[in-house]
Parts: structure tokens; sequence; C-alpha cells
């Protein structure tokens, strides 16, 4: 009988989300994944979960990836962690989770902490549809994201760091036009969580006035488009003025 994957989510901040069928699930495992183990280490340490950890992460995961794939064949069940918040939503898992798949191996991810839902809602922006980008390219392919992003009609969430926020900010106000409504969320779960809301021009010079500290989520509204109906009749008065 082969072991089961476990994908559970950690705080993004505050140590209390961390949910009792997450440390259950660390305590019960063979091995836990993690993508920094020192990171971590401060994790299993505050809830007294002893189990052995291995570093699986980005640089590593193409040789790592074997021989855990071989120790849940051969039956131990496995966790996968990250330094914070879901494994997979830009952090390492993808790779491990489609060899499972690949495998008969299965998975279960816990439900849990991730960044970009709760900056979601607290954007007023709408969520019934939205498109995660995660992070975008540094260099080579980021124009052409954000073009893609700039004609999007459904809300957009970024995930970007304090460094590159302010250029971020500005590039997007270049592309979508200075009134395009978005927010900016900073620290989430964190004592100094914030959210600012505005156009991408008032955003642009807030954070020129303000320097941005800590892990930073942006929400942008999608493009407004008249509708056909709306569009053929507008056309149609033109045409008789």
């Amino acid at each position: 009988m082969t072991g089961k994957l476990y994908m559970v989510p950690t705080p993004i901040g505050n140590l209390d989300d961390m949910s009792p069928r997450a440390i259950e699930t660390l305590k019960r495992v063979s091995l836990i994944l993690a993508e920094d183990t020192r990171t971590s280490g401060v994790l299993l340490k505050h809830f007294r979960i002893d189990t052995p950890s291995r570093s699986h992460h980005k640089f590593n995961e193409h040789e790592t990836l074997q021989p855990v794939i071989d120790r849940l064949l051969a039956g131990d069940d496995i966790a996968m962690i990250s330094d914070a918040g879901t494994p997979g939503i830009s952090d390492p898992g993808f790779m491990l989770t489609r060899e499972c798949r690949r495998n008969g191996i299965t998975v279960e991810t816990l439900p849990g902490p991730t960044a970009f839902v709760p900056a979601l809602v607290d954007s007023g922006l709408p969520c019934e549809r939205f498109c995660f980008e995660g992070f975008l390219p540094a260099k080579k392919g980021r124009q052409t994201r954000i073009n893609e992003i700039a004609a999007e009609e459904r809300t957009s969430i970024i995930y970007e760091s304090p460094l590159r926020l302010l250029k971020t900010l500005t590039q997007l106000a270049e592309a979508c036009g200075d009134d395009r409504e978005a927010s900016v969320s900073r620290e989430i779960s964190k004592i100094h969580e914030s959210t600012v809301r505005g156009t991408l021009g008032e955003l642009v010079t807030h954070f020129t006035q303000n320097n941005p500290k800590g892990e930073i989520v942006i929400v942008l509204s999608g493009v407004k488009r008249e509708s056909s109906h709306n569009s053929h009749r507008n056309k149609y008065r033109s045409d008789e003025d």
C-alpha cells in the first residue's frame, strides 16, 4: 500500500492561524519536506512537532524528487510545507504533486492560510471571478505579462516585493491608465497589516511618499468593456446622427 502526500499550509504571519488538523498531520507523518528547514524549524518547535524534516525547494527539487516518490511508494506518509502559506501557490510543490499523480499516489491538500484570498476580499473589488498572476517575471516577458493583465476583464492578483512595488505600480499605470482601480495589501495577518485602496495613479503617489515594507499583494480591477448589445446600440445612434 502506497503512502500519501499531505500539502500542509502554514501561517503567513499569525501563528494562531495554524489549524489543529495541520499540527496533527505534521506530527503523524514519517517525514516533513520544508522549503527552508531553518524557517520551518521555528514553527515546528513552537508546536512541539518532532517529526524529521528535510529541505525541498526549487533549487534541489529535481534531485530530491525521486527519493521522495520512492518513500511514498514504499508506504511512508509525507507532508510538504513552505515557509508560509499553501505549498504550490508561488512556492515549491507543483513538481512533487505532478509526479505523485503520474505514480498513482494520493495527494491531500489541507485548507489553510494563503495571502491572496484576504487581499482580494479586503480590496473591495469584484471577486466572483479573478485571475491569479503570482510574481511577475523580473525581466524577460515582464512587459508582455503586464500588457496581458491590462487587457484582462477579471480582477487580477499579483504578488510583489517591497523593492519592486513602485516599479510595478508605475508600469501597470502606464499600461492600464492612471484611473484603473486597485489595492495594495501588506503584512497580511501580522501586527502592521494594512490595505491601501485607490486608483493606480493614487497608489503610485502614495508609495512614492511612503516606503513599503513586508510581503505585498496587489489587486487590480479588470478592464471594463461595453456589452455587444450596448456597442451595437451606440453605433446605431451614431449612424442616425
